[in-house]
């Protein structure tokens, strides 16, 4: 057995979005390895079954099965865009389904299994690639996307395409972008949200709307105090994730019916987790009358069955599920694994793992849950990550999560290889859920509106406190580092108390002023995160109190926090002779520690270990 090292990243093959054939007996899903060769994130559909060795089934990601279970439709790149594929699964090659000139999305099968819907992208005019030459004109705040970047036009709408033939049919118009669809029982209609308020820009709004199948006027099924996330028919019930008046606070699950919308009782003050990067979770679905779905716990996304039975284990957190035939199909982390495909009998019995992905002679730390109080009685939850075997005070580092309202969980995390690498060399890594962290009730997620850095400072130093007290940590040397809001962390932390004798912030936000009129995000953020007086909570009012040498680490292309946050705290430290550094990834937007390229994800990991030794262990500047 051996401990983990950045190389991982290499050797790491994740599973995700599993989907259950419609009889129960086989799982097809999403296996996503590092490629260092082609410097690319590979994407491949694999099958697992019980009893059986999972098999490789093609290049592709996003596999959806025919409601007869006997062909698979899959996301296929196509001259560099996606196109659906079918692949017959009693014998042959997949063939081509569609040809959208700007790609299609996953494939969601009618019920009768002869038309195909998605949601794809299409460009202004007819349709096709904008002008990546001509101006771009802009009348309202939403014209750039992370991860996208300048929109240029380019909407999402709704397709319906013959199974039979390949003919595809265009089922919505306008300046509006349409989400994945859902099929009506009956195979008439379909639902999806869009937000279509001329000046949702400025002011939230999303609905639910149908379509007729064969075309005709959308109709909006939602009022608008409901801003809508997903829409799905389980069964005889259109099911509604949304919030409720305003975009704060948890996600809830509504039904629609004719008399509105009534929500769910979940029985837990827990937020629906629906599965995006970097936030697990899962669709809801339905079992005989029961609903199933996904919500944090504790830092741990759990698959439940309203009202709250929980379905899995303790120690693992869900990303991705499906449901059929009184199974359940989900992919799961756990403290030894990034992710493994289990299947569940939901009439009782235990999980059934049906991969074994992760490479069998790693030993990794893993994370023990304690306990911290603040100094105003708040307890927060903060997981000790460190080789036990170590008894003397070492060296600290503080790892602040994004959002703010996301959460770390004690599972094996492939994307921080850092923290396992440095508590091999005898760190204690602390990943500390604050308020405003999600999976501790609606009032601990919503304690920082309006008073980041004001209100959640002191959770972090209550609790490097506490290890210090503890003998876990030396005093003397301590760290902080941190990605996105955890950046913004990292830069009024260093701002406010000097105990840090060094920090990473990545992807940072130093100041919420600037911030409102660059980000893609800047209205919401300034509206209702931080709705207020945002130069109190900009960490660049405090840049005159840093002393930490610090290493910025930023994506070129980072639309949600951009790299001229960074620019400034690193204008700010120079002039004032703090030792800094600034890392520019080129083509890199905000998600790229998740998804970038391979060799920027282990740069990144990279060069936070250098720092750390060059100015905490006395290693040599690099």
């Amino acid at each position: 057995m051996r401990r983990l090292t950045l190389d991982d990243l290499y050797g790491f093959a994740v599973p995700s979005g599993p989907a259950l054939r419609p009889d129960g007996g086989a799982v097809a899903y999403t296996l996503t390895t590092a490629d260092r060769e082609s410097d690319a994130n590979r994407s491949e559909v694999w099958l697992a079954a019980p009893g059986a060795e999972p098999r490789r089934l093609a290049e592709g990601s996003a596999p959806r099965w025919s409601p007869d279970g006997r062909t698979l439709a899959f996301l296929r790149p196509v001259d560099g865009v996606p196109q659906l594929h079918l692949l017959p699964m009693d014998g042959g090659e997949p063939v081509k389904l569609t040809s959208a000139p700007l790609g299609a999305g996953p494939a969601v099968w009618s019920p009768d299994g002869t038309t195909i819907a998605y949601a794809g992208p299409v460009g202004p005019g007819d349709g096709g690639p904008p002008d990546p030459h001509a101006p771009v004109v802009a009348e309202r705040l939403d014209y750039k996307a992370d991860g996208a970047g300048l929109l240029r036009g380019v909407t999402a709408h709704v397709f319906v395409v013959d199974v039979a033939s390949g003919e595809a049919t265009r089922l919505t118009e306008g300046d509006f972008h349409a989400g994945e669809p859902s099929w009506r029982p009956d195979g008439t209609r379909l639902a999806f949200v869009a937000s279509t308020d001329p000046e949702r820009d400025l002011r939230p709004d999303a609905g639910v709307y149908e379509v007729p199948a064969a075309g005709g006027t959308p109709e909006r099924l939602t009022d608008p105090e409901l801003l809508c996330a997903g829409a799905w028919w389980l069964g005889d019930r259109l099911v509604v994730a949304a919030q409720k008046g305003e975009p704060v606070g948890h996600v809830r699950l509504f039904t629609l019916g004719s008399g509105g919308a009534a929500e769910v009782e979940t029985g837990l003050d827990r937020n629906v987790m629906l599965g995006h990067p970097g936030y697990p979770g899962a669709n809801p679905a339905v079992h005989g009358g029961d609903l199933l779905f996904c919500a944090r716990d504790r830092g741990l996304t759990r698959l439940y069955r309203a009202p709250a039975h929980k379905l899995v284990p303790d120690d693992v957190s869900v990303a991705g599920a499906s449901v059929a035939a009184g199974k359940v199909a989900y992919v799961a982390a756990t403290p030894r694994s990034p992710g493994e495909v289990f299947l569940l009998d939901l009439a009782g019995s235990a999980p059934e793992r049906l991969t074994r992905h992760t490479p069998a002679d790693i030993d990794p730390y893993v994370p023990v849950s304690r306990t911290f109080t603040a100094p105003d009685g708040t307890e927060v939850e903060g997981f000790v990550l460190r080789d036990e075997s170590v008894t003397e005070p070492g060296p600290l580092l503080l790892d602040v999560h994004g959002g703010p309202h996301n959460a770390w969980a004690p599972v094996l995390d492939g994307f921080h290889l850092y923290h396992q690498v440095l508590a091999a060399r005898g760190w204690t890594v602390l990943t500390l859920n604050p308020r405003a962290s999600d999976g501790y009730g609606e009032a601990f997620y919503t304690a920082t509106a309006g008073a980041w850095g004001l209100s959640d400072a002191q959770d972090f130093l209550a609790a490097v406190d506490d290890l210090v007290a503890a003998g876990l940590a030396d005093r003397e040397r301590l760290a902080v580092t941190g990605y996105s809001y955890g950046g913004y962390m990292t830069c009024w932390l260093t701002g406010a108390t000097g105990r840090f004798k060094a920090a990473i912030a990545g992807g940072a936000v130093t100041d919420l002023t600037s911030l409102s009129g660059t980000s893609d995000l800047g209205m919401l953020i300034k509206t209702y995160e931080c709705a207020g007086d945002l130069a109190a909570q900009s960490p660049i009012t405090r840049a005159g109190e840093v002393t930490a040498p610090t290493l910025l680490l930023h994506g070129e292309d980072d639309d949600r926090c951009p790299v001229g946050q960074a620019e400034q705290w690193f204008a700010a430290l120079r002039e004032r002779r703090v030792p800094v550094r600034l890392v520019r990834y080129p083509g890199a937007s905000h998600l790229f520690i998740l998804n970038g390229r391979p060799s920027h994800r282990y740069d990144y990991n990279e060069r936070i270990i250098a720092w750390l030794e060059q100015w905490i262990s006395g290693g040599s500047p690099s």
